[in-house]
């Protein structure tokens, strides 16, 4: 799951390989003791009952206690692999726990419609910062030590729900004298509400689930439409050739980032649970691994993928099936015009071999180059072109996210609050940096900058500062030890204390303004996030 090397507390990533005898999608079983029968019958099967027996008894209808009565990513499936393992003396090689995650994972997973709202942590997106989350109060209950996601990515009736709070009290005697859980009568609301809360709103059975057993699972083989974005470096896009690989698949990447340059790369998956794609290879020469969820149909996948060793440097990917009947705009190698300019855009995609490119009122545009999955044009905004956002069309294909502008009304950094960690200096963690772009914004039809219906027109070039976010940090001279922001928007820590040269002899941590400047004709906008660089982490589960 693109963790970092192991080290001290360092998880193992997701283990990727062909597995033998997986569970065969198609028809769900009529009844749970059908199923286990049937079920009893497989290879994998045989390995969870050798394994795992021996704790886990076996019920009345077959199933093992605990361990039949749960659904998990298979994120989630390794995250308990590892803890029998390393907790529970369970004796399992690599290649064992490759079989039982793919098993588990198939057989009691996530619908695609259960995992939808909480990618983001199994993307492994930087900066994402959770909505509070009100039933039951979650947020305290849960939420203070992991994210919301972690527990919305698993799967249990109120009764297992009940279990795991008092296995968290088993393994943590301190929990609800931790902070946040002093307020309340803890264990009373732990053992009571909160399980009856999970249990309605994260339950073991349901109609989506069900509906998913049943449905047949696609074929991703083929060649594929590609566009995506780095923070920092850019949008791309081009085509990506899948072939199926034993029990995954292989794929081929020829892309071009925004500039025209070569963008290639391959890599091996594993499918898991019919729909989720966990990959390992190369792109641009770095080693990657890619986390992207296919479509019910599979004419989509979408995702993300990321450095294998700083997982918060990575980028968005969509594709789409090549030479379908319907067209699809998936990106552009930019986002805007500026009234009265003239600039090369590439736009990726399917089915872009026909029909007229338009970019709106006021715009022309010439056709360069064209195939079936690009479409390179040299486009013109008029000087009075009306400002605001546009709609691209591409023969009967349509596309938001573009956007003319005469000046900028605004900047917005963003992310406007994030994280790095210090790391380096020899020791086994690297340091986690963070990615900045300063984001030119129009005021929407309330004429207010930083209000819901501003337009966004797109990454600007900028220069970067970092300042002291506060008083506090000015004294402890945050801006002269915490790190370097570069010329990109890129801030990198500083190393791992402690450091004798700062006050108190503390870690080379700090709590910075980050400061982007665009020059917009005469005009010189500024904007703001904040940036706190803080320790290690030491313990980096697949699921945070």
């Amino acid at each position: 799951m693109g963790q970092k090397p192991r080290g001290p507390g360092r998880w193992p990533g997701l283990l990727l390989g062909a597995v033998a005898g997986g569970v065969v999608f198609g028809g769900a079983l009529t009844t749970a003791q059908d199923a286990l029968a049937e079920d009893s019958r497989t290879p994998d099967r045989a390995l969870v009952e050798e394994r795992c027996s021996a704790c886990h008894q076996k019920e009345a209808d077959g199933s093992l206690h605990r361990i039949d009565h749960v659904r998990k990513t298979p994120e989630g499936w390794t995250m308990t692999l590892f803890r029998m393992r390393q907790f529970h003396g369970v004796a399992l090689s690599d290649e064992e726990q490759r079989t039982l995650v793919r098993y588990f994972a198939d057989r009691q997973g996530l619908a695609p419609e259960e995992a939808a709202p909480y990618r983001y942590v199994l993307e492994r997106r930087p900066s994402v910062v959770e909505e509070p989350v009100t039933d039951g109060d979650l947020s305290v209950m849960c939420a203070r030590c992991h994210s919301v996601a972690r527990v919305g990515l698993q799967r249990r009736d109120e009764d297992e729900w009940r279990r795991l709070v008092n296995f968290h009290l088993g393994q943590w005697p301190t929990i609800e004298y931790s902070a946040q859980g002093r307020d309340r009568k803890w264990w009373e609301i732990a053992s009571t509400e909160i399980p009856q809360t999970l249990g309605g709103k994260f339950p073991f059975r349901t109609d989506a689930w069900t509906s998913w057993q049943a449905a047949p699972k696609p074929d991703l083989s083929g060649r594929w439409a590609v566009a995506g974005h780095r923070a920092g470096i850019g949008s791309y896009g081009g085509t990506a050739t899948v072939t199926k690989d034993g029990d995954g698949y292989r794929i081929a990447y020829d892309l071009t980032d925004s500039a025209g340059k070569p963008l290639t790369g391959d890599g091996r998956s594993t499918m898991f649970t019919g729909y989720e794609w966990r990959g390992t290879g190369t792109l641009d020469g770095k080693p990657v691994r890619e986390v992207f969820a296919a479509s019910r149909d599979g004419s989509r996948l979408d995702g993300r993928w990321f450095l294998t060793q700083q997982d918060e440097v990575g980028g968005s990917l969509h594709a789409v099936r090549a030479g379908g009947a319907d067209s699809t705009i998936l990106g552009t190698s930019q986002s805007f015009l500026k009234a009265g300019s003239t600039a090369r855009v590439t736009l990726w995609g399917s089915g872009l071999d026909r029909g007229e490119v338009g970019f709106g009122p006021g715009v022309s545009a010439k056709i360069l180059s064209r195939s079936p999955t690009s479409v390179t044009v040299e486009a013109t905004a008029a000087a009075d072109a009306a400002p605001g956002a546009r709609s691209l069309t591409v023969g009967g294909a349509k596309a938001a996210g573009f956007a003319v502008y005469a000046t900028l009304d605004s900047i917005r950094v963003e992310p406007d609050f994030t994280i790095a960690r210090v790391g380096g200096n020899g020791g086994p963690v690297p340091p986690m940096t963070a990615q900045f772009e300063a984001v030119g914004y129009l005021n929407g039809p309330d004429g207010k900058p930083g209000t819901d219906d501003d337009v966004r027109v797109g990454p600007m070039p900028a220069s970067w500062k970092v300042e002291p976010f506060n008083d506090a940090a000015a004294q402890m001279e945050d801006v002269k030890f915490a790190g370097a922001m570069g010329a990109n928007g890129l801030f990198t820590p500083a190393g791992a204390g402690p450091n004798p040269q700062r006050q108190f002899g503390t870690n080379n941590i700090g709590d910075l303004k980050v400061v982007g400047t665009v020059i917009d004709g005469s005009a010189t906008l500024t904007g703001t996030g904040r940036l706190i660089s803080t320790v290690q982490r030491w313990n980096d589960p697949p699921i945070h």
